[in-house]
């Protein structure tokens, strides 16, 4: 019932002969848009598996380095560790 309420609405607004026309360009942009998100989902992933490429390489190559990384100051690779606890007093 809404959507013949909607198309003799339409076809009041626009007329018999331009609701065709405004039903296919709709039906264009719905087109060109899956289009461009198809074309946007085949970049991000091609970023995505490109990023992860560079990490592996960067971790590879950080693993193959000795001594301790350090990354903007912060000492990072082979952890220390961790100190034993003090002996209790006697």
């Amino acid at each position: 019932m809404e959507i013949a309420i909607l198309v003799g609405a339409a076809v009041l607004l626009f007329g018999a002969d331009r609701v065709p026309k405004l039903a296919r360009g709709l039906g264009q942009a719905k087109k060109e848009f899956m289009v461009g998100q198809a074309e946007a989902d085949v970049a991000a992933e091609r970023a995505r598996a490109e990023a992860r490429a560079q990490a592996e390489a960067n971790a590879a190559r950080a693993a193959s380095t000795t001594g301790p990384q350090t990354v903007n100051g912060i000492v990072v690779g082979t952890p220390t560790p961790p100190s034993e606890p003090a002996a209790p007093p006697n």
